[in-house]
C-alpha cells in the first residue's frame, strides 16, 4: 500500500524533509508525495518549491477542505511548540503521522522511533535509544546509547547527545551542542549552539556556553 504524504512547512526544514522522502522513494519505498501545506509561506520558499516541482497545496485550512482523508502527514516545523499544536490538530481530525528516516542515517539495534519522527541524512543513533513522537533529528547529529528523547524534541545539526541522557518533552538542542553522559534536560528547555552541558538542566531553562550555564539578563542577550 502506498502512503500518500503531505509535508507541513515550506521553510528550510520542510525542504530537508522533502529530501528525506525523495531519498526513501529512490530506495524503493511506496510513498507518494502530494505536496506541501503552509499557512504563511514566504515567497522565496514558494519559488524553491516550484523550482523542484513540488506542489504547494495551500494553507492548512484550505487543504483540509479538499483532503481525501487517507493522507499521512509530517510536520516539518522547527519550533517544538508550534509543531505540537499542528500535529495535535491534524491528529484530531483523524490523520496519522508518518515517520521518515533518510537511507544514509544509521540506527542501532533495539532503538524505537515514535510517530512523525524525522531522521535526516548523516544522523547516527546508537543502540537502545527511544525517540518520542514528532522528534526532529537534523543532519549529522549523534544520539548515544540508551538515550531517551521525549515527544517534540528538536536536535539541531551536529549536536551530540551522549549515552543515558534524557531529554524531556519540547526541548531544543542547538547546533553543535554536546550533552554529557547521564544528564537530564528538563522539558521545554533550550541548549544554545555549541554549548557543552555538564549538569542537569531545569525545565523551561535556556543554557549557553562552555560549560553551559543559565542565560540571564546580565549576559546581554
Amino acid at each position: 500500500m502506498t502512503d500518500r504524504i503531505v509535508v507541513v512547512g515550506a521553510g528550510g526544514f520542510g525542504r530537508e524533509v522533502l529530501d528525506v522522502i525523495e531519498a526513501r522513494v529512490e530506495s524503493g519505498d511506496s510513498l507518494e508525495l502530494l505536496g506541501v501545506i503552509d499557512s504563511g509561506p514566504r515567497e522565496a520558499d514558494l519559488e524553491r518549491l516550484a523550482d523542484r516541482r513540488i506542489a504547494y497545496l495551500g494553507t492548512e485550512r484550505e487543504w483540509i477542505r479538499s483532503m481525501r482523508g487517507d493522507e499521512r502527514f509530517v510536520v516539518a516545523i522547527g519550533s517544538p511548540t508550534i509543531r505540537r499544536t499542528v500535529a495535535e490538530r491534524l491528529s484530531g481530525i483523524g490523520l496519522s503521522a508518518l515517520t521518515v528516516v533518510h537511507p544514509r542515517a544509521v540506527i542501532g539495534s533495539r532503538s524505537k522511533l515514535g510517530a512523525g519522527v524525522v531522521v535526516t541524512s548523516g544522523v547516527q543513533i546508537s543502540t537502545n535509544v527511544s525517540l518520542g513522537d514528532h522528534v526532529h533529528l537534523n543532519p549529522g547529529c549523534i544520539i548515544g546509547h540508551d538515550a531517551i528523547l521525549r515527544d517534540y524534541v528538536s536536535v539541531n545539526p551536529g549536536a551530540i547527545v551522549s549515552g543515558n541522557v534524557e531529554v524531556e518533552q519540547g526541548s531544543l538542542l542547538g547546533a553543535g551542542s554536546t550533552i554529557l553522559q547521564g544528564l537530564i534536560i528538563g522539558e521545554r528547555s533550550v541548549v544554545g549552539a555549541a554549548a557543552c552541558v555538564t549538569k542537569n538542566v531545569d525545565s523551561g531553562t535556556t543554557v549557553v556556553g562552555i560549560p553551559a550555564r543559565t542565560r540571564s539578563i546580565d549576559d546581554g542577550h
